[in-house]
């Protein structure tokens, strides 16, 4: 008997270990994206954290300078709050007030907001 309930135990975990939803783990955290041009550069921050069931919060926080005729200008900063919804099925965040797609890659520890990439912060 006590076999049998080991043996249980051991096909439990393994489903569950089979089904866990790799991306959802992967998404909570802090990632970064930098861009720069001719009329000027960004840094771009996103710190994502669940709230409730399938929901998430989205902090952005953005610096950025304007560059006119040659010369860089004061630094500028921006903060938004996004609310948007996991899609369990295709593994991506929807942002529910413009509709913006998320998608993770966390073998690459990269996501997505269209087709600008952010890179994860690694937490000690």
């Amino acid at each position: 008997m006590r076999t049998l309930i080991m043996l249980m135990a051991v096909v439990l975990f393994f489903t569950a270990a089979c089904t866990s939803d790799k991306t959802r783990s992967f998404i909570p955290g802090t990632y970064v994206n930098s861009a720069g041009g001719q009329y000027s550069n960004a840094d771009d921050t996103l710190v994502i954290e669940p709230t409730e069931s399938n929901n998430y919060l989205i902090h952005r926080r953005t610096g950025f300078n304007i560059i006119r005729n040659g010369k860089t200008e004061k630094r500028q900063h921006e903060t938004e709050e996004w609310k948007a919804v996991y899609d369990e099925a295709t593994k991506t965040l929807t942002e529910t007030a413009k509709g913006k797609l998320i998608t993770f890659y966390p073998d690459s520890a990269k996501l997505m907001v269209g087709k600008r990439e952010y890179r994860k912060l690694r937490t000690k």
